[in-house]
């Protein structure tokens, strides 16, 4: 299983469009994606509802990990994701 640490830079973290986008990603990956706060539990990243329920916040960092085939390059999509700033007013 890869491992990787990311901080949180988009304006609202996991939140809307970024979760939704975070979920699909995780969603097409033939193994087991999973993503937690940095020291806590990882939950399955292939359910809305658990990557929400991080309640991850801007500055946070998360650890996102993924087995498989692909799965740093998997890694790269989900943490470009959450790790670049949101242009402001969006």
């Amino acid at each position: 299983m890869s491992e990787r640490k990311v901080k949180i830079q988009s304006r609202v973290g996991l939140h809307a469009r970024p979760a939704a986008l975070f979920v699909q990603t995780a969603a097409k990956a033939p193994g087991e994606v999973t993503v937690a706060k940095h020291g806590g539990a990882p939950v399955n990243a292939k359910s809305i509802l658990a990557v929400l329920g991080l309640d991850a916040r801007h500055g946070e960092e998360i650890v996102i990990a993924a087995a498989g085939d692909g799965a740093d390059a998997l890694l790269d999509s989900l943490e470009a994701l959450v790790s670049t700033p949101e242009p402001e007013g969006a």
